[in-house]
């Protein structure tokens, strides 16, 4: 990415997206010139106004190496990357199901149980960090995160490398894509990032309506949106990602975590990364492109419905209350976001 794209990258996605494209301008080369999928998954992404909307459509096509890609789509369902070959990234991010697992927490190998929500995997590499806690840079780092953790996939990189390279499929594929490393940690984890790359869900309603078809979206529908913006919900869930850039602490008007007791280390949030009191109880802004198809709700999954969602919200983010009627219409805005997956409509 020249400097001058990345400035134009800045531009559309603000302070968030400023600070991401800094850090694309000023980090060492990957080794071996494989690009970072993140940088990959931006790639593309226009500067142009729309109407100076805080939305902005998703891009309706990515350059991405298309052998990457199915070498990188196999990976995600291949359970061999747990130790007990037991389970697949798939396994917690079902593309069926919106990318998610729709379970409060996930399970890992062996049953055990995650710490947060599992959110979904769909358009994960437009957003400018990974993880609800932020904690990973790039696609490439946040593979590490399920590889490593001894609930979910509780492997290591040679166990993996080890496994797949003992397969004569994934040694053709890797070998004709990765000629100089063949099967490794890079390699593994590049080709897995360039697919989650490819799991955008561009032309959405709402993504047709801010392209200047006005009649994409209904009435009650355009009325929705304006009251998303009215309430103040797109000051934090805004972008091409509808959220996704910037972090922001939960219970911001009251508080959230008192109110719900049995606080745990994963509420914590950022805190938990940077041992900063202001981080206390912050968390990565959700994307909501595909939030209709993604319950339960939030990093610990309390809210079962999009209504309790926007209450709770509504509550301890804004420090207000949103009628029925204005909820109802918000909720009608929110049904034109998913867009479609390989020609094909989310909803």
């Amino acid at each position: 990415m020249n400097k001058k794209a990345a400035m134009s990258l800045a531009a559309l996605l603000g302070v968030a997206g400023i600070i991401a494209v800094f850090m694309t301008l000023h980090k060492p080369a990957a080794p071996l010139a494989m690009a970072p999928a993140l940088t990959q998954c931006l790639t593309g992404l226009s500067d142009v106004g729309f109407n100076n909307e805080p939305i902005r459509p998703i891009p309706l096509s990515l350059p991405l190496n298309k052998g990457k890609v199915a070498l990188g789509e196999k990976l995600f369902n291949e359970p061999k990357l747990s130790h007990d070959d037991s389970i697949s990234c798939a396994y917690c991010h079902d593309l069926s199901l919106g990318g998610t697992d729709r379970k409060v927490h996930s399970l890992g190998s062996g049953g055990s149980s995650g710490d947060v929500n599992s959110p979904t995997v769909f358009n994960s590499g437009l957003n400018y960090r990974q993880f609800w806690d932020g904690r990973a840079a790039t696609l490439e780092d946040q593979i590490d995160g399920p590889i490593h953790h001894p609930n979910e996939m509780a492997s290591n990189w040679p166990e993996v490398a080890g496994k797949l390279s003992k397969d004569s499929a994934y040694l053709s594929a890797f070998t004709k894509l990765y000629p100089d490393i063949g099967i490794q940690e890079l390699s593994i984890k590049d080709a897995i990032a360039t697919f989650e790359c490819s799991l955008t869900t561009p032309n959405s309603r709402f993504d047709k309506f801010l392209r200047g078809n006005p009649n994409a979206i209904t009435v009650e529908e355009k009325q929705g949106y304006e009251l998303f913006k009215a309430y103040g919900c797109a000051a934090c869930h805004q972008g091409v990602n509808v959220g996704g850039n910037m972090y922001q602490t939960f219970g911001v008007t009251a508080d959230y975590f008192g109110d719900r007791g049995g606080e745990g280390k994963a509420d914590l949030g950022r805190f938990n990364i940077t041992g900063d009191e202001k981080d206390r109880h912050k968390f990565r802004v959700p994307s909501l492109r595909l939030v209709v198809l993604t319950p339960p709700y939030f990093h610990d999954g309390t809210a079962g419905s999009l209504d309790k969602t926007i209450d709770v919200m509504a509550k301890y983010q804004l420090g207000r209350s949103i009628s029925v009627e204005d909820r109802g219409l918000i909720v009608k805005f929110l049904y034109t976001l998913p867009g479609e997956y390989n020609g094909k409509p989310l909803l």
